[in-house]
């Protein structure tokens, strides 16, 4: 995995997928960036125009929707998408030694799956 764009474009909607996507490789600093205004409170206009560069006041269906979609794929990526950078990571590191009957691992308390 590269290190991610700094201020990539974002999509109306994030991915809804049950695994990490490359779009999600792209935007993990987004979505640091989304979670830490969600910590702080920020309203999400607000957080629509600085971070995702939308303008709710002209597109404010749009804008929404990006905001939630990505928040949301965010807050995913904490309870789920760290388990495929960790198995990404730890494959690269491994090979050739990685057991192929190894289907998941527990990380953080969480059970990772692993696929391909």
């Amino acid at each position: 995995m590269r290190a991610p764009p700094p201020d990539p474009v974002v999509a109306d909607n994030a991915p809804s997928d049950s695994v990490l996507t490359v779009y999600d490789e792209e935007h993990l600093i987004t979505y640091l960036r989304l979670l830490d205004a969600d910590v702080q409170g920020a309203g999400w206009r607000e957080v629509a125009r600085i971070v995702l560069h939308l303008d709710p006041e002209h597109e404010f269906d749009r804008a929404r929707r990006a905001f939630d979609s990505h928040l949301s794929r965010a807050k995913w990526m904490t309870e789920h998408g760290t388990c495929y950078v960790v198995v990404h990571r730890l494959k690269k590191r491994c090979q050739p030694q990685w057991a192929p009957g190894l289907d998941w691992f527990y990380y953080s308390g969480a059970r990772c799956l692993i696929s391909g």
